[in-house]
């Protein structure tokens, strides 16, 4: 488009004060910003903002009141023999090359202090292992597990790894990956690929220029995953996207998560067996809320549609409400892990329009208009247009939820050291417990103080540690293959 047309339409849109410095910039800056404004489906945008203003201040219909989940809607990983069922099926699965992997992994460690990518971090482990070397280890450990059950060759299964990455992290992500040499997984394997972007707005909708040459933009949330799967790799070939990967490689089911928990059990086959047994065509993990006030959203159901309650839509008396059983009604705390069919990410496109941006208020940088100076604000002046990931709950036909135990499933990575909570130093105490008891499980004993930290190469859930029985450990340290456990005993 040339810059007259840029002008029409913007003008058309309510957004022509985007040109304001036209002339003043030079040719280079003029070509960056057409550039941006080109690519920019304003109208969209528009679009966009009328409707999560008016989902915001919209009444909430009688008909669709926050009810728990039915009995029967969920179950619980506390049934062993289901259990041992649900991991069969999950990786017979994975044997047959049905399953991938989602990563959403667009954040930086801002409030970690580290400008890095989050899955960069290093939580303080005996090992520095970071979190993406972490999850590298156990899709390598799963791959090589169901090879085994299924009596299939060394290296014939893989388990696809797609890590949707932001702007600001793209690069960094993609150097540290191959720094390290992928953490040993087959580089054609782990697909890198972008969220996607919106312009932050004023108050009133107006988009806010950063500076004279360019829109102020920021990623469009985690649900923005679902138009992502859709976007092209690369403006070469628009026909490859994690969509149609997934259809070359066959991939039927796909496991989805945030990289900020320590403790997640990546393309956990005792997850993908239970949804695939339900029928599943989306599926969420869940555990139980520590306590009624607990700052969570819950999965629950509004009227007939499943959804994500924020904790603050719930009364008091609905949090502190408890079933027969003395379990709280409103436990299912979400912790953004899912389960989808392919041919569900497929129809997410049919969907996608009905769903609406939800609005956060921040305080953004920006250009005066008038006199042309940088402004940094010292409150919120602006606001920034985001889905989340569990915002097709309900448009969910076929929809499961499995309860896992907290303490093995769950230590997000929030907080700057020493907050003491969801901090560097919870999830590396939460990591090493949790090893800890596989050992003990597998019939060994710890002693006081003694931190033994096992690579998931060895065990990804605790199984293959039976050598162990009838030992006593007395010395720390880090084993990358169970022979190792000996010295430390």
């Amino acid at each position: 488009m040339t810059i007259d047309d840029i002008r029409k339409r913007y003008e058309a849109s309510g957004q022509g004060h985007l040109l304001k410095f036209w002339e003043t910039l030079s040719e280079d800056d003029q070509a960056k910003l057409l550039a941006q404004l080109d690519a920019l489906d304003i109208e969209r945008v528009n679009r966009i903002y009328s409707k999560a203003i008016s989902s915001e201040t919209a009444e909430v219909d009688p008909a669709d009141s926050i009810e728990p989940l039915p009995t029967g809607a969920s179950e619980s990983v506390s049934d062993l023999k289901k259990n041992a069922e649900w991991r069969q099926t999950g990786l017979e699965a994975i044997a047959r090359g049905e399953v991938g992997v989602l990563l959403m992994a667009g954040g930086q460690g801002t409030r970690l202090g580290s400008s890095a990518p989050k899955g960069c971090y290093d939580i303080g482990l005996p090992s520095h292992k970071s979190l993406f070397q972490y999850q590298a280890e156990r899709i390598a450990r799963l791959q090589t597990l169901a090879e085994l059950e299924a009596k299939r060759p060394v290296g014939s299964v893989v388990i696809p790894w797609y890590i949707m990455t932001s702007g600001p992290t793209r690069r960094e992500t993609e150097d540290y990956f191959k720094k390290n040499s992928y953490f040993g997984l087959d580089p054609n394997n782990v697909i890198l690929f972008e969220q996607g972007t919106l312009p932050c707005l004023t108050m009133d909708g107006k988009v806010i220029l950063e500076t004279p040459s360019r829109v102020a933009v920021a990623p469009d949330g985690n649900g923005g995953l679902y138009a992502a799967t859709r976007s092209p790799f690369s403006s070469e070939d628009p026909t490859q996207t994690v969509l149609s990967d997934l259809a070359k490689r066959k991939v039927l089911y796909v496991h989805a998560y945030c990289v900020d928990n320590c403790l997640v059990r990546v393309a956990d086959p005792v997850f993908l067996g239970y949804s695939i047994q339900k029928q599943a065509d989306c599926a969420a993990k869940v555990v139980p809320k520590t306590h009624p006030a607990e700052s969570v959203g819950v999965v629950a159901r509004r009227g007939t549609k499943y959804s994500v309650v924020e904790y603050s839509e719930i009364s008091r008396e609905q949090a502190e409400r408890r079933d027969s059983s003395g379990e709280l009604t409103f436990r299912a705390a979400n912790i953004a892990n899912h389960f989808y069919t392919t041919a569900y990410l497929n129809e997410v496109e049919t969907f996608e329009d009905e769903l609406a941006f939800h609005i956060a208020r921040k305080k953004i940088p920006y250009v005066d208009l008038e006199s042309g100076e940088s402004v940094k604000p010292t409150k919120p002046n602006g606001m920034k247009l985001e889905r989340f990931v569990f915002d097709v709950f309900p448009f969910t036909k076929r929809f499961a939820v499995l309860e896992v135990e907290r303490s093995e499933e769950f230590s997000p990575l929030k907080n700057a050291s020493g907050t003491g909570s969801d901090d560097p130093e919870t999830s590396r105490r939460d990591l090493l417990a949790q090893q800890k008891r596989f050992l003990e499980a597998a019939g060994a004993k710890v002693e006081e103080g003694v931190e033994i930290e096992i690579s998931p190469l060895v065990s990804y859930a605790g199984e293959g540690l039976e050598s162990v029985k009838g030992k006593t450990f007395t010395r720390s340290g880090t084993v990358s293959q169970v022979e190792e456990l000996d010295a430390l005993a």
